[in-house]
Protein backbone atom coordinates (compact mmCIF):
# COMPACT_ATOMS: atom_id res chain seq x y z
CA UNK A 1 0.00 0.00 0.00
CA UNK A 2 1.56 3.69 -1.08
CA UNK A 3 2.19 5.84 1.66
CA UNK A 4 0.01 8.28 2.33
CA UNK A 5 1.36 11.95 3.84
CA UNK A 6 0.00 11.85 7.61
CA UNK A 7 -2.20 14.84 7.74
CA UNK A 8 -4.16 16.42 11.04
CA UNK A 9 -8.09 16.58 9.92
CA UNK A 10 -9.68 16.66 13.25
CA UNK A 11 -11.07 20.01 11.98
CA UNK A 12 -12.08 20.95 8.11
CA UNK A 13 -13.22 24.47 7.60
CA UNK A 14 -15.19 25.74 5.31
CA UNK A 15 -14.62 29.22 3.70
CA UNK A 16 -15.84 30.68 0.78
CA UNK A 17 -13.28 31.39 -1.75
CA UNK A 18 -15.20 34.84 -2.47
CA UNK A 19 -14.45 36.50 0.77
CA UNK A 20 -10.92 37.50 1.61
CA UNK A 21 -11.53 38.30 5.14
CA UNK A 22 -12.95 35.20 6.02
CA UNK A 23 -9.95 33.29 4.58
CA UNK A 24 -8.02 35.82 6.49
CA UNK A 25 -9.62 34.63 9.70
CA UNK A 26 -9.85 30.79 8.47
CA UNK A 27 -5.49 31.01 7.88
CA UNK A 28 -5.24 32.24 11.46
CA UNK A 29 -8.34 29.91 13.24
CA UNK A 30 -7.26 26.88 15.25
CA UNK A 31 -8.30 24.32 12.63
CA UNK A 32 -6.22 21.79 11.35
CA UNK A 33 -7.49 21.57 7.50
CA UNK A 34 -9.29 24.96 5.97
CA UNK A 35 -10.81 24.09 2.50
CA UNK A 36 -11.04 27.54 0.04
CA UNK A 37 -14.28 26.51 -1.64
CA UNK A 38 -15.11 27.46 -5.35
CA UNK A 39 -18.35 24.82 -5.54
CA UNK A 40 -21.45 25.18 -3.12
CA UNK A 41 -20.51 28.77 -1.44
CA UNK A 42 -19.37 30.61 -4.88
CA UNK A 43 -21.89 31.77 -7.77
CA UNK A 44 -21.32 30.88 -11.41
CA UNK A 45 -20.99 34.66 -11.85
CA UNK A 46 -18.05 34.89 -9.08
CA UNK A 47 -16.29 31.58 -9.40
CA UNK A 48 -14.00 33.15 -12.24
CA UNK A 49 -12.46 35.93 -9.39
CA UNK A 50 -13.12 33.60 -6.30
CA UNK A 51 -10.02 31.79 -7.97
CA UNK A 52 -7.71 34.89 -7.69
CA UNK A 53 -8.56 35.63 -4.46
CA UNK A 54 -8.44 31.99 -3.39
CA UNK A 55 -4.86 32.14 -4.94
CA UNK A 56 -3.65 35.57 -3.55
CA UNK A 57 -5.00 33.90 0.07
CA UNK A 58 -2.88 31.09 -0.26
CA UNK A 59 0.31 32.78 -1.35
CA UNK A 60 0.16 35.69 0.99
CA UNK A 61 -1.29 34.45 4.41
CA UNK A 62 0.49 33.13 6.92
CA UNK A 63 -1.11 29.82 7.46
CA UNK A 64 1.06 27.52 9.81
CA UNK A 65 0.75 24.07 9.95
CA UNK A 66 -2.59 24.23 8.69
CA UNK A 67 -3.48 21.79 5.67
CA UNK A 68 -4.05 24.21 2.46
CA UNK A 69 -7.03 22.85 0.57
CA UNK A 70 -9.08 23.95 -2.38
CA UNK A 71 -12.42 22.18 -3.20
CA UNK A 72 -12.95 22.87 -6.85
CA UNK A 73 -16.02 22.40 -8.91
CA UNK A 74 -17.26 18.75 -9.90
CA UNK A 75 -16.20 17.03 -13.47
CA UNK A 76 -19.71 17.68 -14.58
CA UNK A 77 -19.67 21.64 -14.30
CA UNK A 78 -17.84 23.69 -16.91
CA UNK A 79 -15.64 24.87 -14.44
CA UNK A 80 -13.89 22.13 -12.76
CA UNK A 81 -10.63 22.13 -15.44
CA UNK A 82 -10.00 25.76 -15.18
CA UNK A 83 -10.43 25.65 -10.99
CA UNK A 84 -7.92 23.24 -11.23
CA UNK A 85 -5.41 24.58 -13.74
CA UNK A 86 -5.71 28.07 -12.25
CA UNK A 87 -5.14 27.81 -8.47
CA UNK A 88 -2.53 25.15 -9.18
CA UNK A 89 -0.27 27.14 -12.01
CA UNK A 90 -0.82 30.21 -9.87
CA UNK A 91 -0.28 28.51 -6.27
CA UNK A 92 0.50 25.15 -6.72
CA UNK A 93 3.26 25.07 -4.41
CA UNK A 94 1.02 27.06 -1.16
CA UNK A 95 -1.69 23.62 -1.76
CA UNK A 96 -1.55 21.05 -0.01
CA UNK A 97 -4.13 19.08 -1.16
CA UNK A 98 -7.57 19.60 -4.13
CA UNK A 99 -10.74 18.18 -3.10
CA UNK A 100 -12.84 17.05 -5.49
CA UNK A 101 -16.63 16.77 -4.25
CA UNK A 102 -19.26 14.43 -6.81
CA UNK A 103 -16.69 11.98 -8.49
CA UNK A 104 -19.45 8.96 -9.25
CA UNK A 105 -16.61 6.28 -9.93
CA UNK A 106 -12.91 6.18 -10.32
CA UNK A 107 -12.49 7.55 -13.68
CA UNK A 108 -13.20 10.78 -12.24
CA UNK A 109 -11.38 11.32 -9.31
CA UNK A 110 -8.34 10.10 -12.29
CA UNK A 111 -9.31 13.10 -13.92
CA UNK A 112 -8.57 15.19 -11.59
CA UNK A 113 -5.54 12.92 -10.88
CA UNK A 114 -3.76 12.70 -14.48
CA UNK A 115 -4.82 16.74 -14.80
CA UNK A 116 -2.56 17.29 -11.72
CA UNK A 117 -0.03 15.30 -12.49
CA UNK A 118 0.38 17.10 -15.79
CA UNK A 119 0.37 20.62 -13.92
CA UNK A 120 3.13 19.10 -11.30
CA UNK A 121 5.67 18.19 -14.33
CA UNK A 122 4.89 21.40 -16.30
CA UNK A 123 5.55 23.78 -13.12
CA UNK A 124 8.71 21.96 -11.68
CA UNK A 125 6.33 20.85 -8.80
CA UNK A 126 8.71 19.11 -5.76
CA UNK A 127 5.97 18.49 -3.78
CA UNK A 128 2.63 16.19 -5.01
CA UNK A 129 -0.80 17.79 -4.18
CA UNK A 130 -2.57 15.31 -2.61
CA UNK A 131 -6.65 14.85 -3.68
CA UNK A 132 -9.53 14.67 -1.30
CA UNK A 133 -12.56 13.23 -2.29
CA UNK A 134 -16.38 13.82 -1.11
CA UNK A 135 -18.72 10.87 -1.63
CA UNK A 136 -22.42 12.59 -1.68
CA UNK A 137 -23.89 10.65 -4.26
CA UNK A 138 -25.65 7.48 -4.01
CA UNK A 139 -24.05 6.30 -7.05
CA UNK A 140 -20.81 6.62 -5.34
CA UNK A 141 -21.50 5.06 -2.06
CA UNK A 142 -22.20 2.16 -4.73
CA UNK A 143 -18.38 2.18 -6.20
CA UNK A 144 -17.09 3.75 -2.88
CA UNK A 145 -14.23 0.96 -3.19
CA UNK A 146 -13.55 1.57 -6.46
CA UNK A 147 -12.94 5.04 -5.95
CA UNK A 148 -10.98 3.97 -2.76
CA UNK A 149 -8.08 2.88 -4.58
CA UNK A 150 -8.65 4.86 -7.55
CA UNK A 151 -5.36 6.67 -7.76
CA UNK A 152 -1.87 7.11 -5.45
CA UNK A 153 -3.00 10.28 -4.84
CA UNK A 154 -5.96 10.35 -2.96
CA UNK A 155 -5.80 10.62 1.01
CA UNK A 156 -9.39 11.24 2.21
CA UNK A 157 -12.55 10.20 1.55
CA UNK A 158 -15.25 12.63 3.27
CA UNK A 159 -18.95 12.23 3.72
CA UNK A 160 -20.94 14.87 2.39
CA UNK A 161 -24.38 13.86 3.93
CA UNK A 162 -26.06 17.20 1.95
CA UNK A 163 -25.74 15.97 -1.59
CA UNK A 164 -26.27 12.32 0.16
CA UNK A 165 -29.54 13.29 1.27
CA UNK A 166 -30.72 14.30 -1.23
CA UNK A 167 -29.45 12.12 -3.95
CA UNK A 168 -30.96 9.27 -1.90
CA UNK A 169 -34.75 11.11 -0.99
CA UNK A 170 -33.98 11.79 2.33
CA UNK A 171 -36.56 13.37 4.18
CA UNK A 172 -34.74 16.15 7.11
CA UNK A 173 -34.96 19.57 8.13
CA UNK A 174 -31.07 20.38 8.38
CA UNK A 175 -28.19 18.77 7.06
CA UNK A 176 -26.33 16.46 9.66
CA UNK A 177 -29.48 16.62 12.13
CA UNK A 178 -30.78 12.98 12.46
CA UNK A 179 -33.97 13.70 14.61
CA UNK A 180 -36.93 12.21 13.82
CA UNK A 181 -35.02 8.67 13.02
CA UNK A 182 -34.49 6.17 15.26
CA UNK A 183 -30.80 5.59 15.53
CA UNK A 184 -28.65 7.51 12.80
CA UNK A 185 -29.84 7.60 9.80
CA UNK A 186 -26.52 8.12 8.13
CA UNK A 187 -24.94 5.38 10.20
CA UNK A 188 -25.20 2.91 6.77
CA UNK A 189 -22.92 5.13 4.40
CA UNK A 190 -20.79 6.46 7.42
CA UNK A 191 -19.64 2.81 8.28
CA UNK A 192 -19.40 2.01 4.23
CA UNK A 193 -17.32 4.79 3.61
CA UNK A 194 -15.24 4.51 6.59
CA UNK A 195 -14.54 0.74 5.89
CA UNK A 196 -13.44 1.72 2.37
CA UNK A 197 -11.23 4.10 3.21
CA UNK A 198 -9.75 2.30 5.66
CA UNK A 199 -9.34 -0.63 3.59
CA UNK A 200 -7.05 1.79 1.29
CA UNK A 201 -4.83 3.77 3.71
CA UNK A 202 -7.08 6.90 3.68
CA UNK A 203 -8.01 8.96 6.31
CA UNK A 204 -12.47 9.04 6.47
CA UNK A 205 -13.65 12.78 7.57
CA UNK A 206 -17.34 13.39 8.27
CA UNK A 207 -19.51 16.43 6.11
CA UNK A 208 -21.44 19.20 8.03
CA UNK A 209 -23.60 19.95 10.47
CA UNK A 210 -25.05 23.14 9.32
CA UNK A 211 -27.31 24.29 12.86
CA UNK A 212 -23.94 25.46 13.87
CA UNK A 213 -25.50 26.87 17.58
CA UNK A 214 -26.44 23.52 18.36
CA UNK A 215 -23.22 22.45 19.48
CA UNK A 216 -24.20 19.63 21.58
CA UNK A 217 -25.53 18.16 18.54
CA UNK A 218 -22.33 18.71 16.67
CA UNK A 219 -20.60 17.19 19.78
CA UNK A 220 -22.73 14.26 19.28
CA UNK A 221 -22.52 13.89 15.14
CA UNK A 222 -17.99 13.77 16.00
CA UNK A 223 -18.34 11.14 18.83
CA UNK A 224 -20.63 8.92 16.91
CA UNK A 225 -18.12 9.74 13.29
CA UNK A 226 -14.90 8.46 15.90
CA UNK A 227 -16.70 5.60 17.09
CA UNK A 228 -16.75 4.47 13.55
CA UNK A 229 -12.99 5.14 12.77
CA UNK A 230 -13.21 8.44 11.35
CA UNK A 231 -10.76 10.80 12.16
CA UNK A 232 -12.34 14.20 11.84
CA UNK A 233 -15.54 16.72 10.81
CA UNK A 234 -16.10 19.60 8.98
CA UNK A 235 -16.81 23.12 10.39
CA UNK A 236 -18.56 25.01 8.50
CA UNK A 237 -18.61 27.44 11.01
CA UNK A 238 -15.29 28.36 13.38
CA UNK A 239 -17.56 28.13 16.72
CA UNK A 240 -17.43 24.49 15.63
CA UNK A 241 -13.85 24.71 15.66
CA UNK A 242 -12.90 23.30 19.11
CA UNK A 243 -15.64 20.75 19.54
CA UNK A 244 -14.42 18.80 17.10
CA UNK A 245 -10.64 19.22 18.12
CA UNK A 246 -11.48 17.89 21.58
CA UNK A 247 -13.08 15.21 20.27
CA UNK A 248 -10.97 14.02 18.10
CA UNK A 249 -8.46 14.46 19.79
CA UNK A 250 -7.47 11.39 22.87
CA UNK A 251 -6.65 12.65 26.31
CA UNK A 252 -3.73 12.20 27.60
CA UNK A 253 -5.31 9.93 29.77
CA UNK A 254 -6.41 7.60 27.68
CA UNK A 255 -2.42 7.85 25.33
CA UNK A 256 -0.61 7.29 28.94
CA UNK A 257 -2.76 3.76 29.06
CA UNK A 258 -2.57 2.83 25.68
CA UNK A 259 1.18 3.20 25.92
CA UNK A 260 0.88 1.22 28.76
CA UNK A 261 -1.02 -1.76 27.22
CA UNK A 262 1.44 -1.84 24.55
CA UNK A 263 4.14 -2.21 26.58
CA UNK A 264 2.84 -4.76 28.67
CA UNK A 265 1.93 -6.99 25.90
CA UNK A 266 5.47 -6.02 24.02
CA UNK A 267 7.55 -7.11 27.44
CA UNK A 268 4.96 -10.37 27.55
CA UNK A 269 5.70 -11.22 23.89
CA UNK A 270 9.38 -11.32 24.47
CA UNK A 271 8.69 -13.67 27.51
CA UNK A 272 7.08 -15.87 25.17
CA UNK A 273 3.82 -15.48 26.09
CA UNK A 274 0.77 -14.52 23.90
CA UNK A 275 -1.51 -12.78 26.59
CA UNK A 276 -1.26 -11.34 30.06
CA UNK A 277 -3.35 -10.00 32.45
CA UNK A 278 -3.42 -6.19 33.50
CA UNK A 279 -5.20 -4.03 35.83
CA UNK A 280 -8.29 -6.43 35.35
CA UNK A 281 -8.37 -7.29 31.31
CA UNK A 282 -6.68 -9.02 29.27
CA UNK A 283 -3.94 -7.32 27.25
CA UNK A 284 -3.18 -9.55 24.00
CA UNK A 285 -2.03 -8.67 19.86
CA UNK A 286 -5.33 -7.77 19.61
CA UNK A 287 -5.42 -5.05 22.20
CA UNK A 288 -1.73 -3.63 21.52
CA UNK A 289 -3.31 -3.44 17.75
CA UNK A 290 -6.27 -1.64 18.88
CA UNK A 291 -4.43 0.92 21.19
CA UNK A 292 -1.78 1.97 18.60
CA UNK A 293 -4.24 3.89 17.25
CA UNK A 294 -4.55 6.09 20.18
CA UNK A 295 -0.83 6.21 19.85
CA UNK A 296 -0.86 6.84 16.22
CA UNK A 297 -3.17 9.84 16.69
CA UNK A 298 -1.20 11.35 19.94
CA UNK A 299 2.02 10.79 17.73
CA UNK A 300 0.34 13.08 14.91
CA UNK A 301 -1.19 15.41 16.87
CA UNK A 302 2.37 15.83 18.80
CA UNK A 303 1.00 14.56 22.27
Amino acid sequence: MPHKPMRLRRSQLAVPGVSEKMLTKAAASKADHVFCDLEDAVAPSAKAGARETIVDALNHLDWGETVRCVRVNDIGTPWCHEDIITVVEKAGKNIDTIMLPKPLNASDVQFADTLLTQLEMKLGLERKIGLEVLIEEVEAMQNVAEIATSCERLECMIFGMGDYAASQGLVMKNIGDTQGYPGDIFHYPRYQMTIAARAAGLDAVDGPFVDFNNLEAYKVECQRSLMLGMVGKWAIHPAQIEPALDIFSPTQEDVDFAREVIAVYEKAAGEGLGSVGHKGVMVDAASARLFQNTVNRADLIGM
